[in-house]
């Protein structure tokens, strides 16, 4: 009978404990790694479509303005204090993050501000500026945008610059 010693190539076929656990940690600090960046992606994401969405409001806003004669923009603001008794243009207002939706998510706070435009010419009494803010909350985050636009009296058509 003939015994054979086992040949180098067999005897190191395995892995050692500590190739194992180095291995193993290296997996674990990717996986860590990897979800750290999905979530953060996510996170991202997420916080652009509420700036979106608050854009798209602060916008449809603004438009709204644009249907206002001067007397209804007029109405309502007395020395750039706001008076709703007679107001068309309302002071404050409210809108959902999904429109179309029957809960809506979360609310949008808004707010509508008519002064007089900050400048010094000869039209400075017939110019408005219209100032729309919007606030939101977004996990414990109070989040704000905002968006200026000036309204004439005869419109930007009969001024000369």
């Amino acid at each position: 009978m003939v015994f054979k010693t086992p040949s180098i190539k067999t005897q190191r076929a395995a892995f050692t404990l500590i190739q194992v656990a180095v291995a193993s940690g290296l997996a674990g600090i990717m996986f860590v790694s990897l979800y750290g960046g999905l979530s953060s992606a996510f996170n991202f994401v997420r916080v652009n479509r509420e700036n979106l969405r608050a854009t798209q409001i602060l916008l449809e806003k603004t438009e709204m303005i644009r249907l206002y004669n001067w007397d209804q923009i007029n109405n309502g603001w007395c020395n750039n204090a706001y008076n709703p008794t007679n107001a068309s243009v309302p002071h404050t207002f409210t809108a959902p993050y999904y429109p179309e939706s029957a809960n809506g998510g979360f609310l949008y706070s808004g707010t509508v501000t008519i002064t007089n435009a900050p400048i010094a010419d000869t039209y400075s009494g017939d110019m408005r500026a219209v100032t729309i803010a919007l606030s939101w909350t977004s996990g414990d985050v109070l989040r704000s945008r905002s968006m200026t636009t000036f309204v004439s009296r005869y419109g930007l058509q009969n001024y000369v610059y």
